[in-house]
């Protein structure tokens, strides 16, 4: 059996608290909390290079992505407007043969054919 009253109770303590502490900070700075530090409470990680750019480029991305859907908007608005089918009715009748007429171009005969 141990003895509660020993100096090996102590130092056992000591290693013991000062691991919980190393473990505890080595899980921090794996997912990027920040580090605790027993003179002057929680430090923050500083920034990388690295971090800076994707950041950087994250922002950058966002703004393409925010311009995107602006457009986007514009266009099912286009597209849902009336005018739009309007616009596509006055196409269909431009494209369609015409059943009379105007006078233009040269009239065929196709009932007087020339018989060879």
């Amino acid at each position: 059996m141990m003895d509660w009253g020993g100096p090996m109770f102590v130092v056992l303590l000591v290693v013991i608290s000062t691991l919980g502490w190393l473990i505890n900070n080595w899980i921090r700075a794996r997912h990027g909390y920040p580090l605790e530090d027993e003179l002057f409470g929680k430090s923050e990680r500083a920034d990388t290079e690295e971090a800076k750019k994707l950041r950087e480029q994250n922002q950058q991305l966002r703004d393409v992505v925010e311009r995107m859907e602006d457009r986007m908007i514009v266009l099912e608005r286009i597209v849902t407007d009336k005018g739009y089918t309007v616009a596509e009715e006055i196409e269909a009748l431009r494209d369609r043969p015409h059943s009379h007429d105007n006078g233009t171009g040269v009239q065929l005969d196709l009932g007087k054919k020339e018989k060879v």
